[in-house]
């Protein structure tokens, strides 16, 4: 995992004296995390001597870490260097701050902004804390360095990234399988005596911060503050040798510079101030701004998702860069629970990954007019919704298939003779049936089954049309649906109509107690795939590791992701990138898929979506 370099090194300069001060012979260095969790960015090393152990001691206040480290190892980053400003006669030291985001951050206008805030505001928490050296009087406080007049420079890196690879930086080095919101690390050795001081890192999560921010009451930007000046003012301190863990005494000295830095830096009202009312209107101490934040965080230190590792929260998806420009999604049991909705859950699934570029495509059974009512009451249809007139889209198990603006770009219908054996043998055993023609259902004579095909699964209301030669007049039909009960579809109709059709036509099962008469050669997936290759889009492979699901090198926007549950999906989850059975599909769908999810009930197409599209 590789960070990038957003923004330039940005120097800022201000004039110390330059004392240059000796290093005592032991080291202490500091690093700060929130919810007792400390680490580096990966592609580095942790060293921490005391008694060869990583973690160094623990403690800190309300939990958190001390750790040190002494060596950097950078992966290559995107960097744009800015000239440093020409030293004035007076010495003076060069404040370089590194803003990154991490590669699988997208550039979201929100984060960029706070990238900028961070840009103009962390330097100067640095100066008020360095300028504070040379007049402190603590008796506390470490030394080891007293006064950074004698450095030309001073180096500290912020880098924000999602909850994976922060949880990713838990697991590696702390072996701690969960995310976090913020980490910091030191890098400061003295025994170098090197000419540049190195800070360190701190990297923050904006994905658990945006959490947080919702939960608060606040912006985005809001939580970004508190987090950034909070703990980088207070790892400021401990990296400057200010221990609160000591004693009482070290505790006052610390809390009564905090205050005096953040009194420095402006930051009141909004933020800190509030989390200190917020505390206190919940019973809880707060002697100053600082304790309501680490109140706060400290209560967030078990908040786990109950949810498995890999998935994505919702709310989350703008923190992660799609990995399929493509979701195709089947209807019946997949995108619809056991009472034909679509749930809030995967409605705000949908919109969600929608909304961060990814073209989700309805691949269904279903005729267009009974999808756009069901995403017409999910508050999914219309220009901005996930379909419209307008919107792509693979309809009645692939013979209808529309294109970019929704026109027609391909259709199959059945044999005429196939059409016509099929309805005698519908009046003659008294089986209801139904013929599909493009946005129009047809049948022979009422019956409740028929009913049903409307009220439960939204199909156009079908037409009865007494006889079978009115019924064939001057339409072309695509598909033929036997309703029956499950036993009398796999007992009877199918082993009859699996031999009658031939060459001729095919049959699929959607749902039990429903058999479907389609043309010979057709499929949910050939529709896919014409679709597809119409969209310019193509497939690609996919490929088991030893570990985890590993796509090919193709292009985010070409692969495709399917998700369906039923036999009718077999060929559509084969043909994309990654194909995803739900648990209550059928165990053909389920033999052909890469991964099986949970149920249709659970919400198993938003939770696909969740952990594996981005």
């Amino acid at each position: 995992m590789a960070a990038r370099v957003i923004s330039r090194v940005l120097p800022s300069i201000t004039a110390l004296p330059s004392r240059l001060s000796h290093a005592p012979p032991h080291r202490r260095f500091y690093a700060l995390a929130s919810c007792a969790e400390v680490a580096s960015i990966s592609g580095r090393r942790i060293f921490v001597r005391d008694g060869g152990s990583r973690i160094a001691r623990f403690g800190g206040r309300n939990g958190g870490v001390v750790v040190a480290a002494e060596r950097r190892e950078y992966r290559k980053v995107r960097r744009r260097r800015v000239a440093a400003a020409k030293k004035t006669k007076e010495k003076e030291l060069e404040l370089s701050v590194k803003i990154c985001l991490e590669e699988q951050l997208p550039e979201d206008p929100e984060i960029l902004d706070i990238t900028e805030i961070m840009r103009l505001n962390v330097p100067m928490a640095m100066k008020l804390a360095f300028e504070r050296l040379n007049d402190s009087e603590y008796t506390t406080r470490d030394t080891v360095i007293t006064d950074v007049g004698g450095y030309e420079s001073v180096e500290l890196s912020v880098l924000f990234c999602n909850d994976e690879f922060i949880q990713k930086l838990n697991k590696d080095w702390r072996g701690e399988d969960h995310a976090t919101d913020v980490l910091s690390m030191s890098q400061h050795i003295p025994e170098l005596k090197l000419p540049i001081l190195m800070l360190g890192d701190i990297v923050i999560s904006v994905e658990t911060a945006a959490r947080q921010a919702e939960e608060r009451g606040h912006t985005l930007i809001d939580e970004i503050r508190i987090l950034m000046v909070g703990l980088t003012v207070h790892g400021l301190l401990h990296l400057l040798g200010f221990d609160h863990e000591l004693s009482d005494e070290a505790e006052k000295e610390m809390e009564n510079e905090e205050e005096l830095m953040l009194k420095g830096l402006g930051w009141k009202g909004k933020g800190l101030i509030h989390s200190a009312y917020d505390a206190e209107a919940n019973g809880a101490s707060c002697d100053h701004p600082l304790d309501a934040l680490f109140l706060f965080l400290i209560s967030q230190r078990n908040h786990i998702s109950e949810l498995s590792k890999d998935r994505k929260r919702a709310g989350s998806l703008r923190f992660y860069k799609p990995k399929f420009g493509y979701i195709f999604c089947d209807m019946d049991g997949t995108l619809l629970n056991s009472k034909s909705q679509i749930s809030s859950s995967t409605a705000e699934a949908l919109k969600e990954a929608s909304s961060r570029g990814v073209k989700v495509v309805i691949a269904t059974g279903k005729t267009r007019p009974s999808v756009m009512s069901i995403f017409k009451k999910a508050d999914l249809a219309g220009k901005d919704g996930i379909i419209s007139e307008l919107s792509p889209g693979v309809f009645v198990q692939g013979l209808l298939v529309y294109g970019r603006r929704g026109r027609e770009i391909f259709r199959k219908n059945l044999e005429p003779t196939v059409c016509r054996e099929a309805l005698l043998y519908s009046l003659e055993h008294k089986i209801p049936i139904i013929a599909f023609t493009e946005d129009r259902c047809l049948t022979l004579f009422e019956h409740q089954l028929v009913d049903s095909l409307h009220t439960v699964y939204h199909e156009p209301k079908a037409e009865i049309i007494p006889s079978v030669e009115q019924l064939m007049a001057g339409v072309e039909i695509q598909k033929l649906l036997f309703l029956d009960t499950a036993e009398g579809v796999a007992g009877t109709i199918r082993p009859y109509w699996a031999e009658a059709t031939g060459d001729r036509a095919s049959v699929v099962q959607a749902q039990p107690d429903m058999l479907e008469i389609v043309p010979l050669g057709t499929s949910k997936g050939s529709g896919v795939k014409i679709l597809l290759d119409h969209l310019g889009a193509t497939p690609d492979e996919v490929y088991r590791s030893s570990s985890y699901l590993e796509i090919s090198s193709q292009h985010d926007s070409d692969r495709v992701m399917a998700i369906g549950d039923g036999e009718n999906d077999v060929e559509m989850l084969q043909l994309a990138s990654l194909g995803v059975a739900l648990s209550n599909g059928s165990e053909k769908a389920k033999a052909v898929a890469n991964v099986i999810g949970i149920s249709n009930d659970e919400d198993g197409a938003a939770d696909a979506i969740y952990r594996y599209a981005f």
